[in-house]
C-alpha cells in the first residue's frame, strides 16, 4: 500500500511537471531586499513601518520563519542563491568590496552555471535589474552568467541619488565632523555622522548604472528606476515565460530618502531611522507597483513569486533590527543568516501559510528548475520544495545547514 502511495505522489508530480513545461512554464519573480533585517516587515512584527505590499505577499501566500542565506554579507549570499551551492564549495567565500569589485580574478567563476542560464536553455527570457555585486571585469557580466537583460550596477552598493543629493535627505558616514568632533552634524538635507567611526564607502567610484553593457546617466531615485524597468520588462515579455531577478540596493547605504517618504514618517524622532523607514517604505512601494502590473497583466496566476533579503540587517549601520534574533549582517550568528523569506503563487500555493520548516535560499536553484521542467545538476545543495508545498509530500528531506567565512563558521543541524 505505501507503494502505491508514493507512485501515486510520483506520478502526480511528473504530471504536474509534464503539464507545466508542454502547456505553460510559469514565470519566476525573485525580489531581493539588501540588508533588510529579520524584524523589519509588518508580517514579521514591525509596527513602526507599513510595508503592505510585501505582506501581501505573506497573506496571500507563504511565510517561512525559517529561512536561511548562504552567507551573512551581499556577494557570496548572491553566489550561494544564483548556484544553488555553498560558495565556500567553489572557493567564493568573502565578500568583495570597493575596487576589489574591479580584480580580474574576483567574481563568480564562469563555470558555475546560473539559475539564469538553467531557465535561459529551458525557453526562459531572464531579466536582472538591480545590484550584481558578482564581479566587476568583463568575464562576471550577468550577460556571461546567463542573463538577457540588465539594468543596474555592478560594484556592492550605489548611491539612491548622486550629489548634490536633491529632493532627498542624505546621512553619511564620518570619520570626523568639523571641527574634528564625534557625533552628528546637521543640515537641511545632509548629515555627516560619525557612529560607525570611518567615511562612507566610495559607492559611485568606476561604477555606472549600466543598460546591457553601456552607462546611462539615471536621474530618477533608484529604487524608482527599478521599478521602471521592472515594469517594462513583464510589459515586453508577458507573452512568454520570463524570469525576473530584481535585486533592489535598498535598504543598504547610504542613506538616502525620497522627500515624500520622510514626511510620511515625521512622528519618528531619530532622522537615521526616519531614512531607513523612507527606505523601506519606498521599496514596499515599489513591489505594489509590480504586483499592481502583473495583476493588469493577467499574470498573477501564471507567476511565482519570492521576496527575501540577501543577508541580516547592519543595526548599527543602518537601524534595521533582527529581533528576536541575535547579532547582525556580518556575523555567523542567526541574525546575520536568518532573514525574511516570503513565496506567493496566486491559485497554486493556498494563502495565508505559516512555515516553520527550516528552508534555504539554496532550495530555489532546484525549485526553479523543476518548474521550467529543466533536468536538476547533480552538484547542488539545495533540496526541490515544490512537492513539500503542494503538499505531495509532507516533510522536506533532512540536510544540515553550514557556513564558513574565514576562521568564522556556523552549523545548524535538526532543531
Amino acid at each position: 500500500m505505501k507503494i502505491l502511495s508514493v507512485l501515486a505522489l510520483f506520478c502526480s508530480l511528473t504530471f504536474f511537471l509534464n503539464s507545466l513545461s508542454a502547456a505553460e512554464q510559469p514565470n519566476i519573480i525573485v525580489l531581493l531586499a539588501d540588508d533588510l533585517g529579520y524584524g523589519e516587515l509588518g508580517c514579521q512584527g514591525n509596527s513602526q513601518i507599513p510595508t503592505p505590499h510585501i505582506d501581501s505577499l505573506a497573506s496571500n501566500g507563504i511565510r517561512f520563519t525559517q529561512a536561511y542565506v548562504t552567507a551573512p554579507n551581499c556577494s557570496p549570499s548572491r553566489a550561494g542563491f544564483l548556484t544553488g551551492r555553498i560558495p565556500t564549495r567553489f572557493g567564493y567565500e568573502f565578500n568583495p568590496i570597493g575596487a576589489r569589485n574591479e580584480d580580474p580574478g574576483t567574481g563568480l567563476p564562469p563555470e558555475e552555471q546560473t539559475i539564469a542560464e538553467r531557465l535561459h536553455d529551458q525557453g526562459y527570457t531572464t531579466g536582472l535589474i538591480g545590484k550584481w555585486h558578482l564581479g566587476g571585469a568583463a568575464d562576471y557580466h550577468p550577460f556571461r552568467h546567463g542573463f538577457d537583460d540588465f539594468f543596474g550596477f555592478m560594484h556592492e552598493g550605489h548611491y539612491f541619488v548622486p550629489p548634490p543629493y536633491q529632493g532627498v535627505t542624505t546621512m553619511l558616514r564620518r570619520k570626523a565632523l568639523p571641527g574634528a568632533k564625534k557625533g552628528r552634524w546637521l543640515s537641511e538635507n545632509l548629515i555627516y555622522s560619525t557612529h560607525m567611526g570611518y567615511d562612507e564607502p566610495d559607492y559611485d567610484a568606476n561604477n555606472p548604472i549600466i543598460r546591457g553593457g553601456q552607462p546611462v546617466n539615471e536621474t530618477e531615485y533608484l529604487t524608482d528606476a527599478f521599478t521602471r524597468e521592472a515594469v517594462s520588462f513583464i510589459n515586453r515579455h508577458q507573452d512568454k515565460p520570463f524570469f525576473l531577478y530584481l535585486a533592489y540596493n535598498a535598504v543598504h547605504s547610504p542613506l538616502q530618502g525620497k522627500k515624500e517618504d520622510m514626511q510620511q514618517f515625521a512622528q519618528i524622532e531619530d532622522i537615521h531611522r526616519r531614512i531607513f523607514a523612507a527606505m523601506l517604505s519606498s521599496m514596499d512601494q515599489s513591489v505594489g507597483i509590480i504586483l499592481k502590473q502583473l495583476h493588469e497583466s493577467g499574470l498573477d496566476e501564471k507567476t511565482l513569486i519570492i521576496f527575501f533579503s540577501d543577508n541580516g540587517g547592519p543595526t548599527r549601520e543602518l537601524t534595521s533590527s533582527n529581533l528576536p534574533l541575535r547579532g547582525e549582517k556580518g556575523s555567523m550568528y542567526e541574525g546575520g543568516l536568518r532573514i525574511p523569506f516570503l513565496m506567493r503563487w496566486t491559485g497554486t500555493l493556498a494563502p495565508k501559510q505559516t512555515i516553520d520548516v527550516p528552508v534555504s535560499s539554496l532550495d530555489l536553484f532546484p525549485t526553479f528548475a523543476a518548474l521550467a521542467g529543466a533536468p536538476r545538476p547533480q552538484n547542488l545543495d539545495g533540496r526541490d520544495l515544490l512537492p513539500f508545498l503542494l503538499n505531495q509530500k509532507t516533510e522536506l528531506p533532512d540536510t544540515d545547514f553550514f557556513w564558513r567565512q574565514g576562521r568564522k563558521a556556523a552549523l545548524r543541524s535538526g532543531d
